[in-house]
């Protein structure tokens, strides 16, 4: 009877143990953020997503990305082969970003046909 309750409190210790190695998903920080770009203009972004899956959008809904050069700028839909198969992902483009405030007419109407406005339910 020894045997067979420590046998049950070992197994219980190990399931515990392995739970706590798999975090939970943690959700993206739900406030504004202020991000600074190279020249020091700000840009006011959200993060959304979890650790898994995730991606930053203006204020006003438009997903954006930081470049390789330390940049953030606009995506566009680009089609790239992942794992064997094609699929649509959102990649930087030249274009950088501004606040909805500071952005101006051309740039807006670049938007309006080229980026990606996420539609979210908050």
């Amino acid at each position: 009877m020894k045997k067979l309750l420590f046998i049950l409190l070992a197994l219980a210790a190990a399931t515990c143990g392995a739970k706590a190695q798999h975090p939970a998903r943690v959700p993206a920080y739900p406030g504004v953020i202020e991000r600074i770009q190279p020249n020091g203009d700000t840009l006011h972004v959200f993060l959304r997503g979890d650790e898994h899956w995730h991606f930053m959008m203006t204020v006003d809904g438009w997903e954006v990305k930081e470049n390789d050069k330390g940049w953030i700028c606009y995506c566009k839909l680009k089609t790239r082969k992942i794992d064997g198969e094609k699929k649509l992902v959102a990649v930087p483009t030249c274009r950088k970003a501004h606040d909805a405030a500071k952005r101006s007419k051309c740039e807006q109407r670049w938007l309006n046909r080229r980026g990606i406005l996420k539609i979210h339910k908050d």
